[in-house]
């Protein structure tokens, strides 16, 4: 893998044309956070690079995975008296993430400010962004356990996470326009709130029922009606729009769908294996089976925010997608109807441990990959802000 090149000619020429361009209508972001961002970003040193602020928010992210997985690996949690997971955890946690948030707010207005605009920070925050999709909605498996939310279940509430978020970037793919999603404020906002007042009351106000219906069939109904009505209406729309008025990138049919495609075999594959795993793998590692689909679910989009930024032709296909259609093709065969003995649930569960590293290990790489190739690119320092000498991060938008 080292010396493996990620970017070629096409992409690196793109790199140089591209110009950030958004469009945010959300009305708490617009009238609530830009304001407090606009205001608390004047108290940062201007020898802190910008992306140095993302990848610390991203790290507080991580910080909180793995922190409330310590004490509940296998959201059994909710379901055990008492809770074995302390409440300074989820106030932690609320704080983490809050400022997780807040930082990924103002990298960008960090980047204004110290005249460090470029498209290293977008690539980077938006890829660190991808990852963030597999680990915040986790946090709220918790909070309900597997006994109201089944592991299958949480297998299918984390599809519909990534396809909100991959949508909006197979939208930039086609107008050109990243129209940032309002949902993306509420659900921070939210989860932030939701972390806090688990810890103050106590994680069992999440097992009392609401008019006869448990808040956890109320949280999972709202995730997926949200997505139909405030994120795929708009999408296709805009899409249409840009086609309509000619302000997009005009691509035909085929080229227009073909950013759906790894994504689509992702959500196929992976349902395939958790359905039809002779060991029930999904009950058996729900967390394991999350963290390796969100990884792959991360390089798809990675991909697809390259392609997108650079306006080059987006991927037909992963090669994570081979190695997981192979495991998942060695867990469903019924080898006792071939005359052979069984997979064992052990096995399976080592042959998951095995494709979760490496998938983590090959995103990692492609991930520096980029960066590291970027930095050659642009002639800029990866931890350090021209000027100063104190260590810093990577150009930020």
């Amino acid at each position: 893998m080292i010396g493996i090149k990620y970017l070629n000619e096409a992409h690196l020429k793109g790199f140089e044309k591209y110009k950030y361009n958004s469009i945010d209508t959300s009305i708490l972001s617009v009238h609530v956070m830009h304001p407090f961002w606009n205001w608390l970003v004047q108290f940062f040193p201007r020898w802190i690079a910008p992306n140095l602020l993302t990848f610390s928010g991203f790290l507080l992210t991580v910080v909180n995975f793995f922190l409330i997985g310590y004490y509940d690996y296998g959201f059994t949690a909710a379901s055990t008296s008492p809770n074995p997971i302390p409440g300074w955890v989820w106030v932690l946690a609320a704080i983490n993430l809050f400022v997780a948030y807040t930082l990924d707010g103002i990298d960008g207005k960090q980047a204004r400010r110290t005249g460090t605009s470029g498209p290293l920070g977008e690539l980077f925050d938006h890829g660190l962004d991808s990852y963030s999709t597999l680990l915040i909605p986790v946090y709220v498996f918790s909070l309900f356990g597997r006994q109201d939310l089944p592991p299958l279940r949480m297998h299918f509430v984390m599809l519909n996470a990534y396809l909100n978020f991959y949508l909006s970037h197979a939208e930039k793919y086609l107008t050109g326009v990243m129209f940032l999603p309002w949902g993306y404020d509420f659900v921070m906002w939210g989860v932030s709130l939701t972390m806090g007042i688990t810890g103050i009351l106590g994680p069992e106000i999440w097992q009392m029922e609401i008019f006869g219906v448990k808040p956890c069939l109320i949280f999972e109904i709202t995730l997926y009606v949200s997505g139909l009505i405030t994120s795929h209406p708009i999408i296709i729309y805009n899409i249409y729009k840009s086609y309509r008025d000619r302000t997009g990138k005009l691509r035909p049919f085929g080229e227009a769908i073909r950013p759906l495609i790894p994504l689509l075999a992702l959500f196929v594959i992976s349902t395939v294996w958790a359905l039809f795993s002779r060991n029930s793998i999904v009950s058996l590692e729900p967390r394991m089976f999350i963290i390796l689909s969100g990884t792959i679910f991360s390089n798809i989009n990675c991909r697809l925010i390259v392609s997108q930024m650079s306006d080059t032709r987006a991927d037909l296909w992963n090669a994570l997608l081979h190695v997981l259609a192979g495991a998942t093709l060695i867990c469903i065969v019924p080898y006792s109807a071939l005359g052979l003995p069984e997979l064992g649930p052990q096995h399976e569960q080592y042959l998951l441990y095995a494709l979760a590293l490496l998938v983590t290990v090959v995103h990692i790489h492609y991930g520096q990959g980029i960066v590291r190739e970027m930095c050659n690119h642009f002639r800029i320092k990866c931890f350090k802000i021209p000027g100063y000498g104190k260590s810093s991060a990577l150009l930020s938008y």
